[in-house]
Order: C-alpha cells, then structure tokens, then sequence
C-alpha cells in the first residue's frame, strides 16, 4: 500500500502466469479497502505492445481468470451487484467484492487512459456508493470529466455515471458500439 495506492508488479498481461498472485493481491487490497476512505488497487503489466482490440481481450481474459478461482474456491459473485455484463447493476464481484475496473496501456486512443504499460486499476464499488452518499463523488466526477475534457476536447463517449448505464464496456477505455458483446461469462460454483 503506497499512500492509499496499492501497487503489484505482475507479469503480462496476456498471459495467466500471474493470476494467483493478481487474485491474492487484490483480496488484500480489499481487506484495506474497506478501512480506507479512498484507495486504489494497480496491478502493473509488464510492457507489450498491444492495439485497443488486443488489449481489451487479455483484460477479460485476466478478469476470467480471476473470477474462475473463485468459482474454484467456492467463493460466491457479490449479491449486491449483477453478474450479467449486459446488466446496469453489473460490477466485476473477485473474492466476493465489487469491483469497478479501469483498463489503461500505451496505445489507448484515450489519452486519460494511456499508461507506460499495461495497468488494471481496481476501485472499490463500496466506496463509490460512500463518496456518492456523502456528495463527494459528483465533485470527483467533475474533475475528472473536466480533465479528459481539457486533454480530448470532448468528455470520453464511454463513460456513464457511476450505477447508470453499462459498466463493463468501460474497462478497457476503447470505443465500443451498442452491439457490442462482453466476453465475460460469469459461472456459477
């Protein structure tokens, strides 16, 4: 934990040699998390020179990953969020946490989601819910609205407001269209 930043060095991306040490790593930082008033979990890619498409499929191959251990380990999906990409009330649930994910890596057409390498930043659903609750989520709304706005002259077409509209096509930063499919398939213990 890094001033309220918890950081892990993994190994690619696009390859599952890390995942336990991804699922445990973030399990830890939910642990904190719930005693923080703001944190993020970064998980830090080696570097590999992916396009959007490529990289958008390894991040939901290391989501599947991740969410098969805990079928694995009888760990159930989080019952306050849906496990139906498809759905609004969907959140990625590891270790029976909610998670919003924000994918970022060098060749992101989004400037606010380019990154030296490929990065996973993990955010506490739960502490969404707290910063909206006490008003202090539209403020940081704002700002980062303002800012992708100052770098791309328009706001991020993807981005909905937290609990409106689709979640998981925001992961990966790049464009999608409506008839765009979630690769994500939940399983069940």
């Amino acid at each position: 934990m890094r001033d309220k930043l918890f950081v892990l060095e993994a190994g690619r991306i696009d390859e599952a040699s890390a995942d336990g040490r991804i699922y445990a790593a973030i399990q830890e930082f939910a642990d904190h998390a719930r005693a923080d008033e703001f944190s993020s979990a970064a998980i830090l890619f080696k570097r590999a020179d992916l396009d959007e498409e490529q990289f958008e499929a390894a991040l939901w191959d290391r989501l599947q990953a991740l969410h098969e251990i805990d079928v694995r380990g009888g760990v159930p999906w989080n019952q306050s969020i849906s496990a139906d990409p498809k759905s609004e009330a969907f959140s990625f649930s590891i270790g029976g946490e909610p998670f919003f994910i924000v994918g970022a890596h060098p060749n992101a057409s989004r400037l606010a989601r380019r990154f030296c390498r490929p990065a996973l930043f993990f955010n506490s659903h739960d502490q969404f819910e707290r910063l909206k609750a006490d008003g202090r989520y539209f403020a940081m709304q704002r700002a980062i609205r303002a800012r992708d706005e100052a770098l791309e002259g328009d706001i991020n077409p993807m981005l909905a407001d937290f609990g409106g509209g689709l979640e998981a096509p925001q992961y990966s930063g790049r464009q999608v269209d409506a008839g765009w499919e979630c690769p994500f398939k939940a399983k069940s213990n």
